[in-house]
């Protein structure tokens, strides 16, 4: 299956969860995080870049647990990034 471009929505919503991401991570280290989410450092990298937009539904729910916060916190704090995102 060939999947699709990513709109530039898209793109800025990736953008925008990663910079989240990291706000929330604080000083926690990317490594100590990933262990926790039980994801690869690489992968989080990825995903807190940008360069992993649209990252699995369960990964992102690992993240959420790791960070001690729900989905719906991470999904306003990018909702709110997205709409000030000159991008889109």
């Amino acid at each position: 299956m060939i999947r699709p471009p990513l709109r530039p929505e898209e793109h800025a919503r990736g953008r925008a969860l990663g910079r989240a991401l990291r706000a929330f991570r604080g000083p926690r280290s990317l490594h100590d995080v990933a262990a926790a989410a039980e994801i690869s450092p690489e992968t989080l990298r990825k995903i807190e870049s940008g360069r992993i937009a649209t990252p699995a539904f369960f990964t992102i729910i690992a993240l959420c647990r790791a960070l001690g916060l729900s989905a719906d916190e991470l999904a306003a704090a990018v909702t709110q990034d997205t709409s000030h995102d000159p991008a889109t």
